[in-house]
Formats: C-alpha cells, structure tokens, sequence
C-alpha cells in the first residue's frame, strides 16, 4: 500500500485508552499488544486518538479485530465494537472471523488535516482490536502475522532499534519471582544485571495480574538460608483470587529498584536473539507498547519466563507435554507420551452491594444449567483451561475459554439459578483476563529430574534448593469432563506424599546453551517431576541460587555447567549464607504445603 495514502494507527498508540486495557501477553502470537474492554458485563469508555490526513481522498477503513466466542457460540457476538471518525460510524466490527483479520468498515471521504478516531465498546464483554488502517487502495490487507509486520515497518517505521546497546554482565529474562531473585541475588554479589519484563508489573503469577498466592515453603533442607530473600519483597497475606491490594506490587518493584546493580526494562519483550556457536551473545527487547526495540549484550543469561521464550529462541532443546513411561521409567507417566499438559487459571470473584445488581442474559455462552452450575462466589485454582491444548500456539483461546466459561457460569446464576436470590445483589468484582499458567515448555538441561530422583531420594553432589510441595499434578475433572466433553474447565489435584528433596543445581544449566541458566517452570525436568518443583517459593530459591552462580561465573571468567565441575564448593557456601536479609519481619508462614488437594474458595 502507497505510505502517502495509507495511514496505520496502532491500538497501542492510542493517546486515550479510555477503558480499555492493554493486553501484551500475546505480543508474539499476534504480532502486537492489543486494546481489550474488559467491563464484565458493562460497556467500558471510549478509546480515542487524533491522526493527520496528508492528502485529501476517499478511505477504505480496516480494523485488525477477531471474533473471539465464534470457537464455542454461533450466536452474535458479545465482542463487538464500533468506529467513529470525527463522529461518523464507519462500521461495527469484532463480529466475523474467529482469527486475528481485518474487518472491513464503510468508505470515507477525509480531508486533508487533524481528525478524530474514537473506538465505542458495545457490551463490556472483552471486545478487541489491534490497529486501524485507513487507506485509498481497496485491497484488503493480508491476515498474516509476517504481512502485518512488514505494514507496520512500511508504514509506520516500527520496530525501530535505539542507537546505543546496553551490555550487562547477567541478563534476566523475566520478572516472575524466579527471575526477580536471580536479578537481586546477582546484583547483591557485585554482578551488573538487566533485567527484563513484559508486563507492567513485576510477580509473575503472584502479581495483581493473576493473583496466584505463593505455596510451598523457603528456609528449609540442605540450605536453610535460601529463601530469605523472597522473604523481603513477598506479600504479607496469603490467598488465591484476592483484591489487587494483597499482592503488594509496589513491594516487589521498589526492591528491584533499590538494588544499584540492576536496570529494570519493563515492559519489553524479548523478540530476538543473537546467537553465536553456543551461547547467546545479546537479546533484541521490544517495548510491547511503543514498538521501540533494544539491543543488550550479556556474557550470561537466564530463562525466568516460565514459557522457555528466551531458550526457544535462542535455538535450546525442548518439550512439552507429556513423557512416555518408558522415557525415564516413571510408574506414572502415561504409557504413551501425549501433548496434555496442567493448565491454566482464570481466576475470579464476586463482591456485595447494598442493593440489587443485574447481569446481562447472555446467549453465547456455555449451556449452563442447574446441574452443571457452579454454586461458588470465587473461581479458584481449579477453574483450569486448556489441558488439551497447545500452551502457547493456543494461549489466547485458552485464556479466552476461562473467561467465557466464568462469564457464562455467572450468568446462570444470576437470572437461572433456583436459589438466585442468593446472588441478588452479588456482582463481578475482578475476573481475571491473565491466563496463569502451570506449564508449558520446559528447557533441557545437564540433567533431567525425575520421578524416580524424587520417589527414591536419590541425592546429587549438587543438591541445592529444596522442594516442599508434594507431586501435584492436575488432571480434568471426571464430572466436569462428562458434562462438557472435551471442553471442560475444571480440574483436580492428584497428590504424591513426599519429604523435601534437593534439586540438582544442573537443573538450572543449559544442556546446548553454554551460557543459558533457568529457573522456574521451564527448568529440566520431567512432567511428573514438575508437579513438585513448580509453586513459586520454590522457584524463587531457584532464582536465588542461580543468581549466585552467575556472580561465580563474573568472578571467575566462566560457565554456569563450570560452575558444578570446578566450582560447587563455592556455589554451597554461598546457599549456606544465602543472600537475603534476616532482620526484617518473618511472614512466609502461610501455604507452606499442600498435602489435600482441598478445592476450596478459602485457598
């Protein structure tokens, strides 16, 4: 298309955004962040932004929009929106494909000069866009991502490089709690770190974002000093689902922030990375907004991410799903390996009024009905999506699915339901549109842990952080699956009894990346193992001792896989100190283990 007469404006750069929110959590799928009105129910305010017309014509209007209940519903569509320039409509949109595509509005006659775009949400149930293109030519842009991208370049010039690259000893990606502990435990031992996080709030799956309590225990096993230092930034109060005060975000920024060795870049993306022989070299960061990109050169990394993102791209060996019982002789691994994976929590729950509060009667959801109903006021860990689907090329439909069953369960209850006098003056307070996730991809490292390391006790030299929660896997619900086929959205816990257990520090190494640690869900180690090592106090150890080794590494010119040949000794007497202070306030006291599986509102 002729950049003279096309005009592209990103939803991103929207000067007012109005109600809506920006979601960045399918930054690489789609090729962007997109504007989400996410009102529960009610629509939210106008986005708007003002653009110049250079020249004077006739313009085809496109907006890059999807359907997003077209996987589940044949009825009209909650997410619809309309678009008004200087306000004339030119058209509804977010009611045709179910895939990412330009939706085609009516044409417009513009003059030359300043006008005004203004996006409408119609219903408050999760509309979506991701740019509007006006343009002279009638051809319809192509839906693919790689054709998208060379418009925006063509375009708009986007992404653009900044000039001056920035290099660091140890480079984070990811600022979950395992990759916050590595950053501060790095910069603590006099390594110069930058750490790296798409999101606008640090936490992972303990941000406000997802609100996911922290489980498991710190301070215990072959190192009891290890964990202290989640210790210092952790939330005070424990709970799954709570309001956006209990998770403390401001906490956890302003202990990155008082470290002088660490340079926060939030709110980018690691798109790509510069690999030479076996290591990785530097990182392309994406701001998930602006589209301003950075290059930052490190002599180490670390995987913190939870999806593998930075290891995949970087070209490391991995997997996901399910291994075969004859992979590593795990009694419960499945007989044959398959692609299900535990899934991920959309998480809600209601508050009171005084008065009344209607729902709207939705007709596009899930076939409630009062035997299926969930008779709940919050959604809890067990509202689980997606255990049959693909984690990454499926995550926005999975988190979509979450949504849509929360939105459609509380339908019913609101006007269906034989006890809906109950829920009279309930309403939505928070439903979460953050998919938390369980797992995904998992990196291959110097050694895989299994069932059997953790059934049998086997103990390695370099046993480091140890874990507390029992095998936790998550299967669908038997009821659930029954009622729903295949399109079920509950789970339940499955759990192994078993004693704390020290997870070998080669774990955390790279099996092809020579200078790639991980910590976190995307460590080494199979799908049984994982269900142990998982919950977030101890991934947040796991930070904490690779933060540790990667001071090793600076201090001693080399790898984080030297680390345990030649160096172990000097890695155990530092997780003898540990790294965190222990004259501040002791709260990790809550959720120390799961020994029941219990599915409860009150976890």
């Amino acid at each position: 298309m002729d950049k003279g007469n096309s005009i592209l404006i990103t939803a991103a750069s929207f000067a007012q955004y109005g109600g809506w929110v920006l979601d960045s959590q399918f930054f690489d799928l789609i090729g962007s962040s997109y504007l989400l009105a996410h009102g529960l129910g009610n629509a939210v305010n106008d986005a708007s932004h003002i653009f110049v017309v250079e020249n004077q014509g006739d313009y085809n209007i496109f907006v890059r929009t999807r359907n997003w209940t077209a996987y589940w519903s044949d009825a009209p569509t909650p997410g619809r929106f309309e678009l008004f320039i200087d306000d004339k409509s030119v058209g509804i949109f977010g009611t045709e494909e179910s895939e990412w595509h330009w939706q085609r509005g009516i044409k417009l006659s513009l003059s030359a000069g300043v006008h005004t775009i203004i996006v409408r949400d119609l219903t408050g149930f999760d509309a979506r866009f991701d740019a509007v293109l006006l343009t002279t030519s009638d051809a319809t842009p192509k839906n693919d991502i790689d054709s998208y991208r060379a418009l925006r370049k063509k375009l708009n010039g986007l992404p653009r490089i900044e000039a001056r690259p920035r290099s660091f000893d140890f480079v984070v990606v990811g600022g979950g709690v395992a990759g916050m502990c590595a950053a501060i435990a790095a910069a603590r031992t006099g390594t110069r770190v930058a750490l790296i996080q798409d999101k606008s709030v640090l936490g992972g799956n303990n941000s406000s974002e997802i609100r996911v309590g922290l489980g498991g225990r710190i301070n215990v096993g072959l190192y009891p000093s290890l964990g202290y230092l989640l210790n210092e930034f952790a939330p005070v109060t424990k709970g799954n689902a709570r309001t956006a005060d209990i998770y403390e975000d401001e906490k956890k920024l302003a202990a990155i922030l008082a470290e002088k060795n660490i340079t926060l870049f939030k709110g980018y993306r690691v798109t790509e990375v510069e690999r030479v022989g076996n290591k990785i070299i530097s990182v392309v960061a994406t701001d998930v907004q602006h589209l301003n990109q950075r290059r930052i050169y490190g002599r180490l990394f670390a995987d913190c991410t939870g999806d593998a993102n930075l290891g995949v791209l970087a070209g490391a060996q991995w997997r996901m799903g399910r291994e075969a019982q004859s992979e590593y002789n795990e009694p419960s691994a499945p007989k044959v390996a398959d692609d299900m994976t535990m899934g991920a929590s959309l998480q809600w729950y209601c508050l009171e009024d005084d008065k009344p509060r209607p729902f709207p009667q939705i007709d596009w959801g899930l076939n409630i009905d009062e035997k299926s109903v969930q008779v709940v006021r919050r959604g809890q860990w067990y509202w689980e999506v997606g255990m049959r689907d693909d984690q990454i090329a499926d995550a926005e439909r999975i988190r979509d699915y979450g949504m849509y069953v929360a939105y459609s369960n509380w339908a019913y209850l609101k006007n269906h339901y034989s006890k809906k006098e109950d829920y009279a003056n309930s309403y939505l307070g928070w439903v979460s549109y953050n998919a938390g996730k369980r797992e995904s991809r998992r990196l291959m490292g110097k050694y895989v842990l299994t069932e059997n390391d953790l059934k049998q006790n086997i103990i390695h030299s370099d046993g480091s952080v140890s874990t507390s929660w029992y095998i936790d896997q998550h299967y669908p619900d038997p009821e659930n699956s029954r009622l729903f086929p295949g399109r079920e959205y509950l789970s339940c816990g499955h759990l192994d009894p078993m004693g704390f257990y020290p997870i070998p520090y080669r774990c955390f190494c790279s099996a092809d990346i020579e200078n790639m640690f991980m910590a976190g869900r995307d460590i080494s180690v199979s799908h049984i193992a994982l269900g142990t090592v998982r919950v977030m106090r101890t991934t947040a150890m796991m930070g904490e001792v690779v933060g540790m080794a990667a001071t090793i590494c600076r201090r001693r010119k080399c790898m984080p896989y030297d680390v345990y040949l030649d160096h172990l000794e000097t890695l155990k007497s530092m997780m003898r100190r540990g790294v965190g202070r222990t004259d501040v306030p002791y709260t990790q006291i809550y959720t120390l283990i799961d020994t029941t599986a219990a599915r409860s509102e009150d976890c």
